[in-house]
């Protein structure tokens, strides 16, 4: 599919009300030159001002035209509602053409000065593949090639709208914050994400941090542990799932003298005990069996651990933040994690966002981790050049959704500094260094390919998939419900609240 996306123009409105028009306009110019199986255009005139141009337009192509009407553009020299507009018809263009069989061009004509600059600025960042045409009285219409990068560092948040929920989150917190200063950011998600750690950490609640393999929950968890009254005390982090189920109780609990035969006859603090006035860290709780599940409830609501082998409990302090990449919920659901224990655990909930959803850190990100790199390699590899990122590169990674996240990303580098000859680090560089999963056949977890023969719950299926893109969706348009139902195919924000209740999703 040959997909135009260009604003309506003065100029266009005019030409189309001539009866024997001496210009095209540059819209129709365009159509007239290049051929598209569909127009989409947006607009800001009034319906009075704009209704005759479509029927006009059809003249001239048999492309299917859709007139996109845009409600929330203050003026059309407003560089955040172009910004805005522009970047969500991009979104229903790639929602609608998901296999990505679909060729972008983007006309920098019609409409004000700004909204050329804005497409611009979108071409060389969040649409790199898109081509961009011009039309002129002198020269026709004809492509434009941009002889330049530019670095897509940030652009996201810049052109979003204030966050009023990070305002109210931040009041009253201290403006320093030296023990998250490893938690490398810019975007306002994570900032928010950071105001909610600060405030818990405060608390003596148990946490629940909650994100996908590699966002970070260990270090969430040491700073918050070192933010907390805590401090000076010990930070235990645990791994349930590399901890064989036989050896787990004993090793978070203890055990006693003659407990076990060897070495080990002698007895052994647990965990828990090492901890105790600390914190510990139980990464991956979904991984706990669940007879060891029973064991932590027990100590969390008791406040006390009993080693193999004692009869005499001891009471214990301590303070326990938990960490999943699955969802607990769901896990709760079906079976493989106590309710109970999840109420207990998940007082304070953090949920680290995917990096995916945070273009806007990648620069920095991109920064810190190349500025390690670069000082390790400097120290043991001999003749080693230090390596920068070109504008380019900049924009590929900015480009990958990052299954893996923040690892996922420092692999890819530490690789690319390695393909690199130079001290660039290029766009082929990125490419080289990418490393692509096999996918198979199955959509997400399968969830078009369930055994049916022992029976499913249709239901249930039928509202995971909407939680999964009712997230995904207030994520892509955080704090624009508008937006949020636009994504979704839904007719109104009133409509996408009660999709939000219905699935009890929190915004």
């Amino acid at each position: 599919m040959r997909v135009l996306l260009s604003w309506l123009g003065g100029t266009d409105l005019r030409a189309a009300a001539e009866s024997e028009p001496t210009l095209l306009g540059p819209l129709a110019s365009g159509v007239m030159k290049y051929v598209f199986d569909r127009i989409v255009i947006l607009n800001n005139y009034s319906a009075k001002e704009s209704k005759h141009y479509v029927p006009w337009l059809k003249k001239h192509t048999d492309a299917t035209i859709d007139l996109k009407k845009i409600s929330d553009l203050p003026s059309p020299v407003d560089y955040r509602g172009i910004y805005t507009n522009a970047i969500s018809a991009i979104d229903d263009i790639k929602e609608q053409y998901r296999a990505g069989d679909y060729d972008l061009t983007l006309h920098l004509s019609p409409g004000t000065p700004q909204m050329q600059a804005i497409w611009i600025l979108i071409a060389k960042t969040y649409a790199p593949k898109a081509t961009l045409i011009q039309s002129s009285r002198e020269e026709g219409v004809s492509e434009v090639n941009i002889p330049f990068d530019i670095t897509a560092d940030f652009i996201d948040d810049f052109f979003k709208e204030p966050d009023d929920r990070l305002t109210r989150l931040a009041q009253g917190l201290p403006p320093e914050a030296p023990q998250f200063s490893k938690i490398v950011h810019k975007s306002r998600v994570m900032k928010r994400v950071i105001a909610e750690a600060r405030l818990l950490a405060r608390r003596r609640v148990p946490i629940l941090i909650e994100g996908e393999t590699g966002t970070g929950k260990e270090l969430f968890a040491r700073a918050i542990h070192d933010a907390s009254p805590r401090s000076e005390q010990l930070f235990i982090p645990i791994n349930c799932g590399a901890i064989p189920a036989q050896l787990l109780e004993s090793e978070l609990f203890g055990y006693t003298k003659g407990t076990f035969t060897g070495q080990d006859a002698k007895g052994k603090m647990g965990h828990f005990e090492t901890a105790n006035k600390g914190t510990i860290f139980l990464d991956e709780i979904g991984e706990m069996p669940l007879d060891q599940q029973v064991r932590l409830l027990r100590v969390l609501q008791e406040g006390q651990i009993t080693r193999l082998g004692a009869s005499t409990p001891k009471p214990i302090d301590v303070r326990v933040i938990t960490a999943t990449n699955r969802s607990i919920y769901k896990e709760v659901m079906e079976g493989r994690f106590r309710e109970d224990l999840l109420y207990r655990l998940a007082v304070g909930v953090i949920q680290l966002p995917p990096l995916r959803t945070r273009k806007g850190d990648i620069p920095v990100l991109i920064e810190h981790v190349l500025n390690e790199i670069n000082t390790e390699q400097e120290k043991t590899e001999a003749g080693y050049k230090s390596k920068s990122l070109s504008a380019a590169a900049m924009n590929s990674l900015k480009q990958q959704d990052w299954p893996g996240n923040i690892r996922e990303l420092q692999n890819t580098l530490t690789r690319a500094s390695i393909w690199a000859n130079g001290n660039i680090i290029t766009a082929e560089d990125v490419k080289d260094s990418l490393f692509q999963m096999p996918r198979g056949d199955s959509n997400g977890d399968g969830i078009l390919h369930r055994p049916i023969d022992s029976g499913i719950d249709l239901n249930e299926i039928q509202s995971e998939v909407a939680r999964h893109y009712l997230k995904r969706a207030m994520e892509a348009a955080p704090g624009n419900k508008t937006r949020a139902a636009k994504l979704l195919g839904l007719n109104s924000y009133q409509t996408l609240n009660n999709w939000l209740e219905t699935h009890g999703v929190e915004t």
